[in-house]
C-alpha cells in the first residue's frame, strides 16, 4: 500500500512537470493533458508493451488517469495564483518519485521473466521514459541525455534492487534499497549539482 501511493505520489509530481512544460510552450487545455499524461505514465507504458504486460497499468487501474487530471486542474489553478515556494520542493519530490518508479519497473519487469540487466533496463525506462518523451515533445534535449545525474541514479538502484534479490534478500527489503540508493544519489545530485563529464567533439 506504501508503494502504491508513493506511486500515485510520483505521478501527480510527474504530471506536473508536463503542466509546467506546457505552460511554457503555451499550450490550450487538452496540449496540457497530453503532456502531463506521457509524463506521468509514459515511461510505464513503454515497460508494459516492451514486457507483453498488456492490458497495460492504467486501463487495469483507472486511479492513475484520476490523478493526472487532478493534477492538471490544481497545477494550472496555483500557477494562476504563484506564491513563493522553496527551490528544492519539485526537485526532491520528482527526485522520491523517480525512486520509486524505477522499483515499480525492476519488480514488474522480473514478475514477467526478464533478466536482472533487462529488469534494470526496464526501471530506467519506466522512470526516465515519460520525461524523455515530454522533452521531444517540447523540443528540448531530454534532461538524461544531458550530463545531469539522473539516469545513472537510476541504473545504480537497479542494480542494487537486483543484487539484493540475487543475494536472497526479501523482494520488499531489497527494493526498498533500491529505491534509498536512486534517491540518496538523486538528491546527492541535486544539493551538490553534481553532473557527468560532457563529450564534445573538439574543432
Amino acid at each position: 500500500m506504501l508503494i502504491y501511493i508513493l506511486d500515485m505520489f510520483g505521478t501527480a509530481i510527474f504530471a506536473a512537470s508536463g503542466v509546467l512544460m506546457a505552460g511554457r510552450l503555451r499550450m490550450d487545455p487538452f496540449g496540457v493533458i497530453v503532456l502531463a499524461s506521457v509524463t506521468a505514465i509514459g515511461g510505464g507504458t513503454i515497460r508494459d508493451m516492451a514486457l507483453g504486460a498488456t492490458p497495460v497499468f492504467w486501463i487495469t487501474d483507472t486511479n492513475y488517469l484520476w490523478v493526472i487530471f487532478i493534477t492538471c486542474i490544481f497545477t494550472m489553478l496555483a500557477t494562476q495564483r504563484p506564491k513563493r515556494m522553496p527551490w528544492y520542493f519539485l526537485p526532491v519530490a520528482d527526485a522520491i518519485g523517480l525512486a520509486v518508479f524505477v522499483a515499480i519497473g525492476v519488480e514488474k519487469a522480473l514478475r514477467y521473466g526478464a533478466s536482472p540487466m533487462v529488469a534494470v533496463i526496464m526501471g530506467v525506462i519506466t522512470g526516465c521514459g515519460g520525461g524523455v518523451i515530454r522533452d521531444v515533445l517540447g523540443r528540448e534535449i531530454p534532461m538524461v541525455l544531458r550530463m545531469e545525474v539522473y539516469a545513472t541514479a537510476c541504473i545504480i538502484g537497479g542494480i542494487v534492487h537486483t543484487a539484493g534479490l540475487s543475494l536472497g534478500i526479501l523482494p520488499s527489503v531489497a527494493a526498498v534499497m533500491g529505491i534509498i540508493t536512486t534517491l540518496t544519489i538523486r538528491l546527492a545530485a541535486i544539493r551538490w549539482n553534481l553532473s557527468l563529464p560532457i563529450f564534445a567533439l573538439r574543432s
